[in-house]
């Protein structure tokens, strides 16, 4: 149940938001937040954006008449009560920030940025914080969870009235630390303004987003500016990558670097990897701890040690850190292995960047025992620069089966093309753009010991095609089809 904040005066937030504000009309009191009219109920501040398909400004009416006490909008309305500001975007988070009584200043709050890895971190700290006796909430691509209670969210980083009740309702269940995944397009669009993050941590930067960001610098940029001063106490930054030891160089914020390959305050060595998982230790300047990771996977490690350094800045104890890695259950979509009775491994795992691709497949050829097959493809209407280098991490299995991602409104053959253009000549590839045939094609050519990997749409449900998104999910679509190949009953 959503917590109810204290009533809250137009007047009293006008001083909070950037840019400044205009009150004009009654000084009406606020009991809730949105930028949605269609969740508008009496007392409601409706916050008119504009956006790419729909403006804000066109849904006031609608607002009004479903109760709503106020609006902030960016010109002017027929309102009883408005705010007018430069960017109602920007004005939302410390609106809502203030409604709900800056929830981020009465609880921990850890925010986890990169490229990939930010699920797995997130997951990783929720069990070193049950390990030690602590109730936590994590917010993230595949949802939100408050203690034992799901809850779905619209995008990896909700939007920031969605996100401050989050917030404040994990203050009213009890939630010792919360962990948020924020994703460069909330940075730069303005959703954790507002929020004071205890840890602020970074695990890498890949390309990807570069239909949104335009450049790989801009894309750093925004991920960078969640380490100031005026978001975060402290920062745990993975230095094994470039963008990481710049962000290191950047911020004046205190830092605990994290590395595998070179020096750092929190580093993990003696690592053996299996399908079954890592074991590795984990050092810092005075303590070793032995760690047996049930997650497999190189980069795995790599994440689980910036959720130890993240558990060690929040003052969570060695055995917890050690107890709660070690008790790891399935992430949906993560290196997420499916038993089966076929003789040979079967992985899903969300990987959709040339890095992530090359990581996983490089994990997979150093844990099988024979070969490595891989299901991919690339998504359509997004950056499209980075598919002839999928193309070619995808290049490094012993099979590629290139197949369709979700398309949206690309031509499907257009985006195996590009990925294809990639690849380098002499390297065996299948085409086949129907996806479900793919899995079928890559399970039917394993052999035994051998190691299938489908890769690119991880945890997800659906496959967006023609703006409909269709039932599509890997895992269900590999049993099905396995069922098929060793005849278990259904």
């Amino acid at each position: 149940m959503t917590a109810m904040p204290d009533l809250v005066r137009l007047s009293d937030l006008v001083a909070r938001l950037p840019g400044g504000g205009r009150l004009e009309g009654a000084d009406a009191s606020i009991t809730d937040v949105t930028h949605d009219s269609r969740a508008v109920g009496p007392g409601t501040l409706f916050v008119a954006i504009p956006g790419e398909q729909h403006d804000g400004h066109d849904y006031v009416d609608r607002a009004i008449a479903a109760g709503a006490a106020a609006v902030i909008v960016e010109h002017d309305v027929e309102c009883p009560s408005r705010i007018v500001v430069p960017d109602s975007r920007a004005a939302l988070p410390w609106a809502a920030a203030a409604v709900y009584g800056d929830p981020s200043l009465r609880l921990p709050v850890v925010g986890v940025t990169g490229t990939n890895g930010k699920t797995t971190v997130t997951h990783m700290l929720e069990q070193i914080v049950v390990a030690a006796g602590q109730t936590p909430a994590i917010v993230g691509t595949v949802g939100a969870r408050i203690g034992d209670s799901d809850r779905a969210v619209a995008r990896t980083t909700p939007e920031a009235s969605d996100l401050q009740r989050l917030l404040s309702d994990m203050i009213g269940a009890g939630v010792d630390v919360a962990a948020i995944e924020v994703s460069s397009h909330a940075l730069t669009l303005h959703r954790v303004d507002g929020i004071r993050f205890r840890v602020a941590a970074f695990t890498n930067l890949m390309q990807d987003h570069l239909d949104f960001h335009g450049d790989m610098e801009t894309y750093w940029a925004a991920k960078a500016s969640l380490f100031t001063t005026d978001r975060t106490d402290h920062c745990v930054i993975a230095i094994d990558d470039e963008s990481g030891r710049r962000i290191v160089a950047a911020t004046d914020v205190p830092v605990t670097t994290v590395a595998i390959g070179r020096e750092a305050d929190v580093r993990a060595s003696t690592i053996t990897e299996s399908l079954n998982g890592s074991s590795f230790i984990i050092t810092t300047e005075d303590r070793r701890l032995k760690i047996e990771l049930p997650t497999p996977g190189r980069f795995n490690v790599e994440n689980a040690l910036v959720a130890a350094a993240i558990a060690l800045e929040l003052g969570i104890d060695d055995d917890s850190i050690t107890r709660g890695l070690s008790s790891l259950g399935t992430i949906p979509g993560r290196f997420e292995r499916v038993e089966n009775r076929a003789g040979f491994g079967v992985i899903i795992d969300y990987a959709h960047t040339p890095d992530a691709i090359e990581a996983v497949v490089d994990s997979a050829l150093r844990m099988s025992r024979g070969r490595v097959i891989v299901v991919f493809g690339a998504g359509g209407d997004r950056d499209q620069e980075k598919r002839p280098a999928m193309g070619r991490a995808a290049s490094r299995a012993d099979l590629a089966i290139l197949t369709s991602d979700n398309p949206r409104s690309e031509d499907p053959a257009a985006i195996v093309a590009a990925v294809r253009s990639g690849i380098p000549e002499g390297v065996t590839i299948v085409e086949e753009p129907d996806r479900q045939r793919a899995i079928r094609a890559a399970l039917d050519a394993a052999g035994s010991n051998d190691l299938v990997l489908v890769l690119g749409k991880g945890h997800e449900t659906g496959q967006e095609i023609s703006g409909r998104i269709e039932p599509f999910d890997d895992r269900a679509v590999v049993l099905d089809e396995l069922r098929t190949i060793t005849e278990e009953p259904s």
